[in-house]
Formats: structure tokens, sequence, C-alpha cells
């Protein structure tokens, strides 16, 4: 199968290489390609990649996948930028965040009948926003950069933020075979390694004696994202907390690192992004979106959308001077992403009663979002076309 999956990778990649050019100006998007690619090559349509998300490899490429997002992620969120403009993304963070969680739990529990526990765990699996995809937004030279900066942090955070939410859900729920007070060690321990294990590459670096050279500095960035992957396979550290967390040690004591990893990482991020975006479309079949979800989950689904994000950032943004248009494009554009898909994925190996149905209803709000989201990108920057540069805050 894996000979399979990376032909099939590679002529998909191909194609979105080729055609990014166009996408970039209209509603096309890799995403959706490799979304579709994989829909139409895995067991609902043609069976070239036949997988199941107890499939290895679906697990291996998830941990990666995410690991990789969230070391990018934080790397690119370095304490000093956070003081400079924390305003408006904090109010996205520290209040819509929870808004997002709290209004999808409520979807869930009066549309689809779920538990309360239940319903605040798949609120917490669906509340982050993906950083890749709305970077199709955030890049985009229509966009006023205050509004380019919000969403960048906003997405940029919310990742991590909303982890250890989803594990301390899943270990009080009974689905994750693991106590408080193992998970609280596994937390704090991959806190410890994310921070420890860059600062002292970063002293180390710094000695006289072991300056690496300008073409080898990307991979002292490198070499840290694999000490901290290793060492938390080791020792049983969170890998993802760990990656973030390191990913902001490294922005905040080693800026220039950041800088001279900031092209590499960003690609090794999409490539990973989209092999993964290829295997979750792979577990995509007809029977799994007709005939295993109910119309309460596509009416849930749906809201969860158009509904939880837009009106919890709506309250956030009560009160600040941020134009109206810059106000709906942040609350419509918050595509949920791999890092929903994995979350979703730890509830489904943890196992427990509504762990399939959880899964079920994460898979479909990330497919109406990634073709609703990666659709409208463009269409949302132009907007923004007649407008002249606003001042930065």
């Amino acid at each position: 199968m894996v000979p399979i999956l990376t032909l099939a990778f590679a002529g998909l990649l191909l194609v979105g290489v080729l055609i990014s050019e166009r996408a970039s100006r209209t509603v096309l998007s890799t995403a959706v390609l490799f979304l579709v690619g994989g829909f139409v090559l895995g067991n609902g349509v043609l069976g070239v990649i036949p997988m199941d998300s107890n499939d290895p490899v679906v697990g291996i490429l998830a941990q990666l996948a995410l690991f990789s997002i969230l070391f990018t992620d934080g790397m690119k969120i370095g304490l000093a930028d956070l003081r400079n403009a924390w305003r408006l993304p904090g109010r996205a963070l520290l209040l819509g965040l929870p808004l997002t969680l709290i209004i999808t739990a409520v979807l869930a529990h009066y549309i689809v009948g779920l538990p309360w526990l239940e319903c605040f765990l798949l609120g917490a699996v669906l509340a982050p926003t993906d950083p890749v995809f709305a970077a199709a937004l955030v890049g985009h030279r229509n966009v006023p950069r205050r509004l380019s900066h919000l969403l960048n942090v906003e997405s940029g955070l919310n990742d991590g933020l909303a982890l250890p939410v989803v594990l301390v859900l899943l270990a009080v729920s009974g689905g994750k075979d693991v106590g408080i007070g193992v998970l609280a060690e596994e937390i704090a321990l991959g806190l410890l390694v994310g921070v420890l294990v860059p600062l002292v590459v970063v002293w180390l670096e710094r000695q006289p004696f072991l300056n690496a050279t300008k073409g080898l500095q990307p991979l002292v960035a490198v070499s840290i994202g694999l000490l901290v992957l290793s060492i938390c396979l080791v020792t049983g550290a969170n890998l993802f907390l760990a990656a973030f967390s390191a990913g902001i040690t490294v922005a905040t004591a080693g800026p220039g690192f950041r800088a001279e990893f900031e092209q590499f990482g960003e690609l090794v991020s999409e490539l990973l992004k989209l092999a993964a975006v290829l295997v979750f479309g792979a577990l995509i079949t007809p029977a799994f979106l007709f005939g295993q979800i109910s119309w309460t989950g596509w009416v849930f689904a749906v809201l969860a959308i158009v509904v939880a994000r837009p009106l919890a950032l709506l309250v956030s943004f009560m009160g600040t001077q941020l134009p109206r248009r810059e106000q709906l494009a942040a609350m419509w554009f918050g595509p949920k992403g791999f890092a929903s898909v994995v979350y979703g994925l730890l509830v489904l190996q943890a196992g427990g009663e509504y762990s399939n149905e959880i899964f079920h209803l994460v898979a479909l709000v990330i497919v109406l979002s990634i073709l609703a989201h990666s659709s409208t990108d463009v269409l949302v920057a132009k907007q923004f076309e007649s407008e002249p540069p606003p001042p930065s805050s």
C-alpha cells in the first residue's frame, strides 16, 4: 500500500504545484485537490488506496504531521510577537476559543443528543482553526495586515491551547486508559522537554567554538525538533505540547534560527499536511458520510461551521475598533484542519461508548470546512482590494 500511496501523493503534488499559481487567484484549492483525490482513490470509489483508521500509517503520519505543524506554529509566535500585538489575537484565543467550544458543545447536545461530557470533548476537538489552510487567506496581498496577524497568531496558538483540554476530557470520560495524575505528568514533562532542549541547543550554538555555518543554520532548528521528538518517544512525555512549547522557545531564545528555518519548515509542514489530507480523504467513503451519519449530524456539522465560531468571535470583538468587514472575514474564516483530525483519531483510538460517533462528526465537519473555506479564501481576500492599507495594530 505504501508504494501506491507514495505514487498517488507524488502525482497529486505535481498537479497541485502546477495549478498553484492559478489556484491563488481562483476558488481552486490544493487542499481540496488532495481531499477529493484521497476520496476517489480510497475504498469509497476506486479502492486503489485501501485504508482504515486502524492502519499504522494513519497514526504515524498523523503524529508526524501534527508534531511538525505545532513545532512550526510555535516558532512563528515568539513572546516578543505576542507582546507587540496581543489585543485582538488575545480576544480570539482567550474568549473566542472557549466560547467556540461551549457553543459547539451546546449544538451537539441539543441537535445530536450526545451526553454533555462527550459534547464538550467534541467541542474541544473542533475548536482549533488550521494554520496551513488559514495561510491561504493570511498570505494574500489584499488582506489587511491587522487581520492577517490576528488569524496567524490565533491559528498558530489554538491547536496547542485546545490539546490539554482534549486530553483532560478524554481522561475524565474514561475513554483514555490514563489517570489524571499520569496525564498531568505527561503534560508537565512535555512542556519541560519543549523548553529545556531548545534553550540548551541555542546556548551551545552560541559558544565560540560551536557556531553553525550560515548554510547549515536551518538544521539547528531541525535538530531541536528531532531531539524533542525522540526524547518524548523515549520518556512518554506529551509529544504535541513539547513540539508547541519548543517552537515558541526557539522563536523567543533564538529568533535567528526561526528566520533561517521559516521557509524550510513551511515546506515540510505543507508536505506533511497534504499527505495527511490525502490519507484522511481515503478514509472517507460514501457509506461513511451518508450511511453512518444521521441527518441531525449533518445539521450539527453545518451549524458548527456557520454558527459556533462566528457567534463566538462576534462576542469576542465587542468593543474593539476592528472594522466590520475584517470582523466578518475573521468570523467566517476559521477552517478546521488536521489538528482536529488527529484529536478525533485520539478519541477514536481511546475507545469509549461514543468515540465512533464523535469521530464521524469530527470528520464530517472537517470535510465541509475544507470544501467551504478552501473555496472561499480568494473571494474573501478580494473584498479588500479597494481598501487602502490600514495601520497595523
